[in-house]
């Protein structure tokens, strides 16, 4: 059953106070003060919790005006609605107390009816400002709220229609990582600041409102032109006033010259100029431009026709070769996805592996190739060719995925495949996010005799500690990497010193990315295992590939690399 609203009855009379509370008492709880600093102690105890407060003016100790000047100047208590009663109906009285924050007034003697009707009447009226001024503002920050943003934009488009306006959207960097690492009242205190800043920045030019948690958007009546100046120095306000540093936000432009799309729209692109430029040092600001445009179109029609092109069989597997440094003989390849789309033709997969990788498909993308992959590979068999291994991605996403090792096993299996045959390439950037869960899966997957890349070595994550740690088979250096190392003397790159540091830790070194034919005599004469890359070959269709698997005699080829025992820490 629900409470019964609260209401404070302060007098100094007993006779008054206690007709007034017998008055209330039917339909309210009553509180009682003998006068203004009693009243004062018990909103302090109850706070919003009172309703209404009836209130005499001339008492001891501290008097009605005074109270109300007090109560009115204190945001915790100065919307509850406060109804004056006197001795007098005089004019000069009644003006007295609406000037000092009453809502209204009654004179005495009480009539019961009237005082129940306005009491219901003010405590009604105040809560259904609350709610609408809970539907138009966000409670943490005092920015109007999104939907409420949206209208005041459309009515003030609708208004002044020759006048020009822009959008201006903002988003924090990792702002999750500020809650998570420094807990949620300080990520709410720099929302409150953020808001307060777009508040003095914009002043009467404009109107500010908060999108979602992070993101606040301001409308403003076009002036001059924004520099990356501009919003530098209001992401460095933003730093001076939280104990928290190097707060990253990226601002977002859209020009309102279509006055046709939906202001929705109108948000979403100055939001999509702003995460354009996510992870972009020194850059705070876009503007929403054709180019955007085009990619957020482009964007659309991939993520629209993904589902059917996997059902279509639009996209191939290619492989890659890799090679023996020792003999250059082909002992392996990698899959690679490729997308032949019967209208687009050949998709880059720069355009849409990104794209999947956000949208989550890219664990689906991932299950077709490791099937496809392993359908390859019993083929091969089949046919009686050369055994060799296929190393596939498995991507962040994947790593998630509780059913992951059943699922693999569940594709080797189907095909009658021994787990050896199918190479898992893990970035090593997906190391660092959560290692402790990362290695917790590929050791399981290693315990049922897959093999472990890790993949993208050298891109700039890894730590020797975490390589240290990591339950892996194969070193695989990153293509820009050896590209870098191999245009260094000897005497100054870490290449060698990588590479030997993988011997003494019985790992295995692929090189990716090796396109010319001194890149490939730097890397035999360092002792790099195996390699692959544009001076040996491009990725191939399986058909292309599978002539070239065939031209090698049985005996000159041997499976990439032969399965080892994992040796943990590298001094055992």
């Amino acid at each position: 059953m629900f409470s019964r609203k609260k209401n404070l009855v302060v007098e100094d009379n007993p006779l008054n106070r206690g007709l007034l509370c017998e008055i209330l008492a039917s339909d309210y709880d009553v509180l009682e003060a003998e006068n203004g600093q009693e009243a004062l102690d018990v909103l302090k105890q109850y706070k919003e919790g009172i309703s209404l407060i009836l209130l005499d003016i001339v008492m001891p100790v501290m008097d009605g005006y005074t109270f109300l000047s007090i109560m009115k100047a204190d945001p915790a208590y100065s919307s509850i609605p406060v109804i004056v009663t006197t001795q007098n109906d005089g004019e000069s009285d009644e003006v007295a107390a609406l000037s000092h924050g009453a809502s209204d007034f009654v004179a005495k003697p009480y009539r019961p009816q009237i005082i129940l009707h306005r009491v219901a009447s003010i405590i009604n009226l105040r809560e259904t400002a609350a709610m609408v001024n809970l539907i138009q503002y966000d409670r943490l920050t005092g920015l109007y709220s999104k939907e409420f943003f949206y209208q005041q934009i459309k009515d003030i488009l609708l208004r002044n229609p020759e006048k020009q306006y822009d959008i201006i959207c903002s988003d924090i960097e990792n702002f999750k990582l500020i809650n998570d690492v420094f807990g949620v009242p300080t990520g709410d205190r720099l929302l409150c600041g953020i808001a307060d800043m777009y508040k003095r920045r914009v002043g009467s030019r404009g109107i500010c409102g908060r999108m979602n948690s992070d993101q606040f958007a301001c409308l403003l009546e076009r002036r001059d032109g924004f520099t990356e100046e501009l919003f530098r120095t209001a992401t460095e306000e933003v730093n001076a006033f939280m104990d928290v540093r190097n707060i990253v936000m990226k601002w977002g432009i859209y020009y309102i010259e279509d006055r046709t799309i939906s202001v929705e729209q109108m948000c979403d692109r100055a939001l999509l100029a702003a995460r354009s430029i996510k992870g972009q040092y020194g850059k705070y600001i876009a503007a929403y431009d054709d180019t955007l445009r085009n990619s957020m179109l482009k964007e659309q029609m991939i993520t629209d026709s993904m589902e059917s092109a996997l059902a279509q069989n639009q996209f191939q597997i290619y492989l890659q070769p890799k090679y023996r440094i020792e003999d250059q003989k082909l002992v392996g390849a990698e899959a690679l996805v490729r997308w032949i789309h019967p209208e687009w033709g050949f998709q880059s997969p720069a355009e849409f592996i990104p794209l999947f990788e956000k949208n989550g498909f890219i664990t689906k993308m991932d299950q077709y190739v490791w099937d496809k992959t392993c359908a390859v590979i019993k083929e091969w068999e089949v046919e009686g060719l050369p055994p060799i291994s296929v190393s596939v991605n498995v991507s962040r996403a994947d790593i998630y995925n509780a059913d992951l090792a059943e699922i693999l096993m569940r594709t080797v299996k189907k095909y009658n495949l021994s787990p050896s045959h199918l190479h898992l390439e893990i970035t090593e950037s997906a190391y660092t996010e959560n290692p402790t869960q990362i290695i917790d899966t590929v050791r399981q997957l290693r315990e049922l005799g897959f093999i472990i890349e890790m993949d993208d070595f050298g891109s700039g994550y890894s730590s020797l500690n975490m390589l240290n740690e990591m339950p892996i088979d194969i070193l695989k250096l990153d293509m820009k990497f050896i590209q870098s190392e191999t245009a260094k003397p000897n005497s100054q790159g870490i290449l060698q010193f990588i590479i030997a540091l993988a011997r003494w830790m019985h790992l295995s070194v692929v090189a990716e990315g090796v396109e010319t034919k001194e890149q490939f005599n730097r890397l035999k004469e360092i002792g790099c295992d195996y390699v692959q890359g544009y001076y040996f070959a491009k990725p191939m269709p399986c058909a292309e590939f599978k002539e070239l698997l065939g031209k090698q005699e049985h005996s000159d080829t041997e499976e990439f690399p032969a399965e080892m025992e994992y040796k943990g820490q590298a001094s055992e």
